[in-house]
């Protein structure tokens, strides 16, 4: 904090001794200072105690005044703004890498602009910062209700920033099987939305947000559920046929196959896109089915 005092104040010579405490010439008649009980005449004073200026190096005299900051001293003619020139003497003023800034220099050097209106955060005035950019405190304001944000929970859509309640009114889904509103995150299935925490297998309730599954009659269900349930079994090796992935298979006569499963039951070669002959349930390729 600057604190601006003069130096001891000159005493009446009848106050202490008539001497001067350091070169013991007289002080009748004479100004002097007093200092720890001391008198001191002005010379010896200024000489042995007295700051010397930042600005011009010179000592600030004891019956001038001494303006301090930080350790450091100016003359009242000195102390001004190292860019502009002005007076800082009883005005507000910053400091940036020792050098004393009045506040609107400072402020066009070094102080940051608020994002919404784009004008300058003056020192000592209260900003508020968020993702990188600053607002004044009056600027950072929901962008639907106009009221302050403050250090509130806000929540950021498109560059504008929402107080809970009014993001909620303008942009929040309901989840479909709760009808709870959906804050953040949350799932998507033929366009309705669910909290991550509803959206269950319809077969085990097992969670499925972030699982494969696949849909039946509208109905959701994990791969092991709808394998039981619905999967159809192949022709050859009795496991469950599912499209998931876009797997193919083969389907004739009521019969599926898994593609890699459809071949010659004779000489095992796949019949994927050929010709193939049938002997009651067995499929057979042209040539062992001729010979067959």
């Amino acid at each position: 904090m600057l604190t601006a005092s003069s130096n001891e104040p000159l005493k009446n010579q009848n106050m202490a001794s008539n001497h001067c405490h350091y070169c013991m010439e007289s002080l009748l008649g004479r100004r002097y200072a007093f200092r720890e009980e001391n008198s001191y005449c002005v010379t010896c004073y200024d000489g042995l105690f007295a700051n010397s200026c930042e600005e011009c190096k010179k000592p600030i005299e004891c019956d001038a005044k001494d303006l301090a900051y930080k350790g450091r001293h100016w003359h009242e003619a000195c102390f001004k703004c190292a860019k502009c020139n002005h007076s800082l003497v009883e005005k507000p003023f910053a400091a940036k890498d020792e050098l004393l800034l009045c506040t609107q220099c400072y402020s066009n050097e070094y102080s940051s602009k608020c994002f919404h209106c784009q004008k300058v955060i003056m020192p000592g005035s209260r900003k508020m910062e968020f993702k990188g950019s600053c607002w004044h405190e009056t600027c950072f304001v929901c962008q639907y209700c106009r009221q302050p944000l403050g250090t509130n929970p806000l929540i950021t859509k498109d560059n504008e920033n929402y107080c809970v309640p009014c993001f909620e009114k303008q942009f929040a889904h309901h989840c479909y099987s709760c009808k709870k509103m959906i804050t953040t995150g949350g799932v998507t299935y033929h366009d309705q939305s669910w909290h991550k925490e509803c959206f269950l297998c319809a077969g085990c309730k097992k969670q499925l947000s972030g699982q494969k599954f696949i849909s039946k009659d509208d109905h959701p269900y994990c791969l092991d559920c709808f394998r039981k349930l619905y999967a159809k079994k192949c022709a050859a090796c009795n496991k469950p046929i599912t499209a998931l992935g876009g797997a193919k298979f083969i389907s004739f006569e009521e019969r599926q196959w898994h593609s890699d499963c459809f071949n010659c039951v004779k000489c095992s070669i796949s019949l994927v896109g050929h010709g193939f002959l049938t002997q009651q349930d067995d499929i057979l390729c042209r040539e062992c089915g001729s010979t067959a």
